[in-house]
């Protein structure tokens, strides 16, 4: 089997990664100095040239609009003169993290004298496959210049102007901060071919992250060559115990549903202990409602709201709303709603609220999620929330990265052996 490195094989996409590759190495030995330079050349430019990015977006949006996208999606797709002065605020934001390359993970002197540094260095190539927001053109780009990547950037038709735009921008800047101006580029191509090509561009490509719903996210995991970190979707619960407070039950659960029910860390499903659902159920659905969300539930819920609760079916239990809808359960104990939880999470975000230390370790224990919150939001699984300053997805996955991803995610390691003559 041919891999893409070979150098017989051609294309504007694999030049585009090979070109990466050179960039990479030249970005891997340069001081955290030389990387902030460029992010804060790129913090200027994106301000300075923000008419020529604004003109190019209307192109995205005109576009948009006369093939008859959502008004949500445009919104998505715009970029205002103060969207972009506050992307800029957050790539200087970016120059403030800690660097994650040249950190010592771990380090000993071995019996036999040699010295042993486990250090964190760049992962190399990154490829984005992303869509909709063209923020993300610079986000992405913002984190993976900090942590001394390449980055192959491939977003979505519908914001081709605006990317291409963008690169530009970012090219520019890097350039004039004494960086390689490959160290940022647009994968060439609006096709979904050129998506193709990047997903096994093996050797060239170190690692691939989709940002995006769930077919893009399956798609890229499905049918890459290249490594993926897979940033997953949110089908997330909240869990009702028994011994829960019930003023705080309900507050955490309507924060988890409606404060921003359009994002991956909001709750899709409510499970309650029956042993708290008679008091429980009547007061969640008067909140829940107030907040303009749909209840689907079982007979529980059915009957403890009838009119108010569409009858829940399996594709309820499995369905990633974004929405102002909510899938609600009562559940005869602790394990059951563990046993539901097992089965349908997309293994993102669950949350437990109760006054029992006990429950509360069980829960944590049994449940295999990301993250498990007791006794607060779902919405908190976030790398800003957690402190990490930024983040470049949330990943499902087990390998290298679990959770919301910072700078640290963005490298792998190495081990440095010095010695003074040993041999073995």
């Amino acid at each position: 089997m041919t891999s893409a490195s070979d150098a017989t094989q051609t294309s504007p996409v694999l030049d585009t990664a090979r070109r990466a590759r050179e960039a990479a190495a030249a970005l891997a030995p340069l001081p955290r100095t030389a990387r902030d330079g460029a992010l804060l050349a790129i913090a200027d430019a994106l301000e300075a040239r923000t008419e020529e990015i604004v003109t190019a977006n209307a192109q995205d949006t005109e576009k948009a609009r006369a093939a008859g996208t959502s008004e949500s999606i445009v919104d998505r797709l715009t970029l205002t003169p103060e969207r972009i002065a506050a992307i800029a605020a957050d790539v200087r934001d970016v120059v403030a993290l800690p660097d994650p390359v040249g950190e010592v993970v771990r380090g000993s002197t071995l019996p036999n004298g040699l010295d042993l540094r486990q250090v964190r260095v760049p992962l190399g190539v990154i490829g984005i496959i992303y869509e909709a927001r063209p923020n993300v053109t610079v986000d992405a780009a913002a984190l993976c210049l900090k942590s001394g990547n390449a980055v192959l950037l491939r977003g979505s038709s519908s914001a081709y102007a605006s990317n291409s735009a963008l690169v530009e921008v970012l090219r520019d800047a890097v350039v004039s901060a004494g960086l390689p101006a490959d160290a940022v580029q647009l994968v060439p191509g609006e096709s979904r071919d050129s998506v193709r090509e990047l997903m096994r561009a093996r050797g060239l490509v170190d690692v691939l992250i989709p940002r995006g719903g769930a077919s893009l996210i399956r798609t890229v995991v499905e049918e890459s060559t290249v490594p993926v970190i897979e940033t997953g979707t949110g089908n997330c619960h909240v869990y009702i115990d028994e011994a829960a407070d019930i003023d705080m039950a309900i507050d955490i659960l309507v924060n988890s549903k409606a404060q921003r029910p359009s994002v991956c860390n909001a709750a899709e499903t409510v499970l309650v202990h029956a042993g708290i659902a008679e008091k429980f159920l009547p007061r969640a659905l008067e909140a829940l409602t107030q907040a303009g969300v749909i209840v689907h539930g079982d007979e529980g819920w059915q009957k403890a709201g009838p009119g108010l609760v569409a009858p829940a079916t399996d594709e309820d239990w499995a369905t990633e709303y974004l929405s102002y809808d909510i899938a609600a359960a009562v559940v005869p104990d602790l394990d059951a709603a563990v046993a539901h939880i097992r089965r349908w999470t997309s293994g993102h975000t669950e949350a437990i609220v109760t006054t029992s230390q006990a429950a509360a370790r069980r829960f944590t224990q049994l449940v295999d999620s990301t993250t498990v919150a007791v006794n607060a939001s779902t919405r908190f699984t976030d790398g800003g929330q957690f402190g990490f300053g930024a983040e470049i997805g949330i990943s499902t996955q087990k390998l290298h990265a679990r959770g919301p991803m910072g700078l640290p995610e963005l490298t792998s390691t190495k081990y440095i052996v010095t010695g003074d003559g040993h041999t073995r």
